[in-house]
């Protein structure tokens, strides 16, 4: 016995000098415990409210640790201990109560599991056990927020860091992202333009056989995607005029109003067809309309006009059909309209057209750029209508072949969708509202990029799935977004007139859960053309304003809009 207790001895001594002396401990000590904050008052399903002390909130402002320092704040996190899980909850609302308390409303945003060490793991989003009043309320650490912010193995682009992270990454999951269609939004000068490429390059490097078709109508994009993408302006689009359905025939050819249009609509729709169905390749089909993409000659819808216009007797009844021959006249005679009513437009193009702009296939260079900023400002919305309509309808009329899934991005996307309906260009208007409802179903993803948000049409934005917002100045603005944000996003619409620049709130089906995110830098040769010219540094500059002014004239005269 006593040799037993001898060893045993000898065993704990062996056992103290090894800690003394620095051994490793066969297990990692937990991570150290947080206090709470606050507790729980009120449980109301997606949205709750919890009690605050200010003294805890003053107490961990100093933190070391940025994520707790923050927590407890407007856009912040907090979380709670429910079973075996953490609950994680945003903060959406702050108010003074007693003694010194805040009355903090949230939104629940999702949970993770809650290991030994008090630590958390496998973060999902949606809630299915809900705190009760009294249970305690503690701050997200930066580890924390690694799991709740760490990307799942679908397929993702990072854009950048988490706010107020340095070195959390912020993911946008491409697959929920464009299947249901993305919006950003963003004030003129918060760096959206850049934000925007940034985003469109990381899709192009994930996916180098992709098929985007941006609508550019600024000419900004040229310069960012001239490495990686086809670039298309007046002088190499080509886009043929016989690819214009009846209704952007309409647009572009009639001048009149009220009763007028529609005789004119209807007599433009007689002569048309006949067009149409002169040639001899619609010999080859059984049913050719007014909208059927079949090439014709202007010549030929020229003479139909001509010849019917004989018929009459009355002069006044020929009124019309001399409206619609003048205005044939004037698109073919002015340069301007070329590279879309041109005599060498006539030939079946349009496999090779379809091809080029959709990036079928992509060869590495998985996007087009289509610069519209040349186009004639009258004929703008039926070019980009022609373009967005031909995206929709080879989706439809491919969906017995292999699937090639589209992505159409709009650039200033109140233009062409305006909450006026009144507005002109119709026929744009019509066509996105229906890539925005019935997109997804074919294959087609719609991204829209706007500067101002409350003068979309209705519904489009909440077509949407995701939401990346920039900082927005305009209030009206920002009750528009907050109308299509989730509930659970609420807490961050606070902070969008305060965002910095190339900094966003992203929510919807493309990120875990709402983010605020830095946007990364963009390499310069990848910027787009955007930057704002420093007038004090410009203005510096002298000499040789005798040829700009010479130049700019002869361009100005050449090409004039």
């Amino acid at each position: 016995m006593d040799e037993q207790s001898n060893l045993q001895s000898f065993v704990r001594e062996i056992s103290s000098f090894s800690d003394e002396a620095g051994a490793p401990t066969p297990q990692a000590a937990p991570a150290a415990k947080l206090e709470p904050i606050g507790s729980v008052v009120e449980i109301a399903g997606s949205g709750s409210q919890i009690r605050m002390d200010g003294a805890a909130l003053a107490a961990i402002h100093d933190h070391s640790d940025p994520s707790v320092a923050m927590s407890g704040q407007v856009g912040s996190q907090v979380k709670m201990a429910v079973g075996k899980s953490w609950l994680i909850a945003n903060v959406r609302t702050m108010k003074s109560g007693e003694n010194g308390e805040v009355l903090a409303a949230i939104d629940f945003l999702g949970e993770g599991s809650r290991d030994a060490n008090g630590g958390m793991s496998s973060f999902r989003r949606g809630v299915t056990r809900y705190p009760i009043p009294g249970d305690k309320v503690i701050p997200v650490t930066t580890q924390d927020l690694r799991s709740v912010f760490a990307a799942s193995d679908e397929p993702h682009i990072e854009i950048g860091t988490v706010y107020p992270t340095d070195d959390i990454r912020g993911a946008l999951y491409v697959d929920p992202m464009l299947s249901k269609h993305f919006a950003v939004l963003g004030s003129t000068g918060t760096g959206k333009s850049t934000s925007v490429s940034l985003i469109l390059h990381r899709i192009s490097e994930l996916s180098p056989e992709g098929h985007i078709v941006m609508i550019d109508p600024h000419g900004e994009y040229s310069a960012a995607f001239k490495d990686c993408g086809e670039l298309f302006n007046v002088d190499n689009l080509q886009l043929p005029y016989w690819l214009m359905n009846f209704e952007e025939h309409c647009e572009v050819l009639l001048t009149t109003d009220g009763a007028e249009r529609q005789r004119d609509a209807d007599i433009l729709a007689k002569c048309l067809l006949a067009a149409r169905t002169k040639g001899k390749m619609a010999e080859q089909f059984g049913k050719v309309t007014v909208d059927s993409p079949i090439p014709y000659l202007l010549t030929d819808l020229n003479g139909i006009i001509v010849h019917e216009m004989g018929k009459l007797d009355r002069a006044g009844d020929t009124t019309p059909y001399a409206r619609l021959k003048n205005k044939l006249d004037e698109l073919k005679a002015d340069p301007r309209y070329t590279f879309m009513f041109s005599g060498m437009m006539v030939t079946d193009s349009m496999g090779s057209f379809v091809s080029k702009l959709f990036r079928l296939p992509a060869n590495g260079r998985p996007i087009s750029i289509v610069d519209v900023s040349g186009v004639p400002s009258d004929i703008t919305s039926v070019v980009v209508s022609v373009l967005a309509r031909m995206v929709f309808d080879f989706a439809i009329w491919s969906r017995t072949e292999p699937q090639r899934p589209i992505l159409l991005v709009c650039e200033e996307a109140h233009r062409y969708v305006p909450k006026d309906e009144n507005a002109a260009g119709q026929a744009v208007r019509r066509i996105l509202e229906r890539i925005a409802k019935e997109g997804r179903k074919y294959g087609v993803s719609l991204g829209l990029i706007t500067q101002r948000p409350s003068d979309l049409a209705e519904g489009v934005l909440s077509q949407c799935g995701t939401i990346i917002s920039m900082r927005l100045n305009n209030e009206r603005d920002q009750a528009c977004v907050r109308a299509a944000m989730p509930e659970g996003a609420r807490g961050f619409l606070d902070a969008i007139p305060a965002l910095r620049n190339r900094e966003c709130i992203a929510c919807g089906e493309g990120v875990a859960i709402p983010i605020r995110v830095r946007f990364d830098d963009l390499e310069p040769e990848k910027r787009p053309a955007s930057a704002d010219p420093s007038f004090a540094a410009l203005w510096r500059e002298t000499g040789g304003e005798e040829g700009i002014i010479q130049r700019t004239i002869k361009r100005w005269r050449g090409h004039g809009r």
